[in-house]
């Protein structure tokens, strides 16, 4: 009788259930990256305050940027807007375009043998040499910015784009052969969603590199923006003023990296029900 009412007895629910490991989860995304911006901060000090092994005029201090930051705190969080900005509608119109050329290649074969060739050409030009030409053929501001960030991101997406729809799992091919599906219905239900998680993987690539072509296009074309700060302030000699600014373009690709990683995780909640943990 002991024997059975133990037997049916509730089990306490365990500690490490469900919400606790997202509990941790959350303080690990959140508390692991600042862990390691102090780290890095704590060496920056080191390396500038202490050993002096860099010449402030290369690598001020960090009490220096700090200062520097709070002097020019309006124009530097007026740069941080636009270059932002430019930013993040670079890399939209870039995430389209690139998932539609991806589709096109992966659809057509003789698509993919015509122009796969011509896009690695264009992804192996250095985009710093067709700055000065972008400026020739489409004046100062937003365009030329616009279209460095397209040039500088828009391949891993294609490529991403491409190997996730041509290499669905032959099982799932299979099935929905079988089960009668049109050529649209099997795309809709089996490649891209089989195809997502490669597409996100070119996505995050891409990203930083947008706030690079941002950066880059301001140093050639911009009026405004982190880039044009750097050039502005370093051509002076203020150093402390320009690194405040190459922090703060630092900051913004991490935010806009995390926000890729959250957009891929409500659109692909399975993924991690589904693969393995390290």
């Amino acid at each position: 009788m002991t024997e059975t009412v133990a037997a049916s007895a509730p089990v306490p629910a365990s500690p490490d259930g469900p919400a606790a490991r997202r509990r941790a989860d959350g303080l690990a995304t959140v508390g692991l990256p600042l862990a390691g911006l102090v780290v890095a901060g704590v060496a920056w000090w080191l390396t500038t305050s202490v050993s002096h092994l860099i010449h402030p005029a290369v690598l001020p201090p960090p009490g220096d940027v700090l200062a520097a930051f709070r002097a020019q705190s309006g124009l530097l969080m007026k740069a941080t807007l636009a270059t932002a900005l430019e930013t993040l509608v670079g890399f939209l119109l870039s995430t389209v375009a690139g998932v539609l050329i991806g589709l096109a290649l992966a659809a057509s074969s003789v698509l993919e043998r015509m122009f796969a060739p011509l896009l690695v050409a264009v992804n192996a030009v250095p985009k710093i040499a067709l700055g000065p030409l972008l400026v020739v053929a489409l004046d100062w501001g937003q365009k030329p910015i616009l279209t460095m960030v397209f040039l500088l991101c828009f391949f891993p997406i294609v490529l991403s784009t491409a190997t996730g729809l041509t290499t669905t799992p032959a099982d799932l091919a299979e099935l929905s052969r079988s089960l009668g599906a049109t050529r649209w219905q099997a795309f809709r239900k089996v490649r891209l969603p089989a195809a997502l998680p490669q597409i996100f993987v070119g996505l995050k690539v891409a990203m930083p590199l947008a706030a690079i072509g941002a950066v880059i296009g301001e140093f050639e074309a911009g009026e405004g923006g982190l880039g044009f700060v750097i050039v502005q302030f370093s051509g002076v000699g203020d150093t402390a003023t320009a690194w405040a600014a190459i922090l703060l373009i630092a900051l913004t690709s991490i935010l806009l990296y995390f926000a890729v990683l959250r957009a891929e995780r409500l659109a692909l909640p399975w993924v991690r029900e589904t693969t393995s943990a390290r």
